[in-house]
């Protein structure tokens, strides 16, 4: 950007001089100031906009979205945002604008990414992808059924022991008990099918592997040593069936955790319940999920009624 090329790039060139001169600057913040500007220098420009009396507030605002829409990070975008205000600020502020256009403009919002929930016949697939005729699979098999089951976060499902599940093993109303975020309890029910996988791994697989090591270890979900299963290795379990299963879609370590909640809301369970289910401290956290609902909705919409739009 040449500094005396137009209205614009003067009134730039004087605010920079004013962030060393009167506010003592490093020359390391004036740089990027001057290269955060000069982006919105070369943005005016395209729109025709020589001068800063001729930006409206509505050309601010779509500089700020064009940020987010080009991928950069958050920090970046409130980083120019801010930038843009105080110069706009510094101008008026000097009398050279009468109104200060970008005063409330704040950096665009990132359209919300919505989780991306299984159909209920991928999670059967991926169920059945286990070979329950090995310690292994009987392993993989008791992990999913418990993610799906419960709704449960994979270090939540890793940290169970075996007296976690001896109570509801006995009384299946007893629910599961779970300890999430922040040591918060929560108890949950668990259902006939993974609780018949949890069985079927206590009794046909878990006594191998736990007789591998000196010092037995009390968690419920083992790895082939002996020692307790981790997330990471409960993750890789994850990939492998998806593999196995032939889903051809990227599998998240909440996929599971996100399958349950969308389930739910499908057959009808209230936003507060699944809540509690989930252990969201708040109930908006949960009600991302009423959007893929509806999503869900539109997209039947759309392709069962003669009348929707196409």
């Amino acid at each position: 950007m040449n500094e005396a090329s137009d209205p614009i790039s003067d009134e730039v060139a004087d605010y920079l001089r004013h962030l060393v001169a009167e506010r003592g600057l490093s020359a390391n913040t004036v740089a990027a100031y001057r290269r955060d500007l000069r982006r919105y220098d070369q943005f005016l420009a395209q729109r025709g906009l020589t001068d800063l009396a001729q930006v409206s507030a509505v050309d601010v605002s779509e500089f700020a979205r064009s940020l987010t829409d080009s991928g950069l990070a958050a920090s970046s975008v409130a980083r120019m945002v801010v930038a843009v205000r105080n110069l706009h600020r510094f101008a008026v502020g000097e009398g050279h604008l009468e109104v200060d256009v970008a005063r409330d403009v704040s950096p665009a919002i990132p359209r919300q990414r919505l989780p991306k929930a299984l159909t209920i016949a991928q999670v059967e697939a991926l169920l059945a992808s286990c070979d329950v005729t090995s310690i292994e699979g009987l392993r993989d098999r008791a992990l999913l059924e418990l993610l799906y089951g419960t709704g449960a976060r994979i270090s939540e499902v890793c940290d169970l022991d075996v007296d976690d599940v001896r109570e509801v093993r006995a009384d299946p109303s007893a629910g599961l008990r779970l300890v999430g975020k922040g040591d918060k309890e929560r108890v949950v029910p668990l259902g006939r099918f993974a609780l018949d996988a949890v069985d079927a791994w206590l009794v046909r697989g878990r006594p191998e592997w736990a007789g591998r090591t000196a010092s037995s270890s009390p968690a419920l979900l083992l790895n082939s040593r002996g020692g307790r299963l981790s997330r990471q290795s409960a993750w890789a379990v994850i990939q492998r069936a998806g593999e196995r299963a032939g889903l051809g879609v990227h599998l998240s370590p909440h996929s599971l955790r996100h399958s349950y909640a969308t389930h739910l809301l499908d057959g009808g369970a209230d936003v507060r319940v699944v809540q509690e289910l989930l252990g969201h401290a708040s109930v908006t956290t949960t009600q991302i999920y009423t959007l893929v609902t509806a999503e869900h909705l539109r997209e039947v919409y759309r392709s069962a009624h003669p009348r929707a739009v196409r």
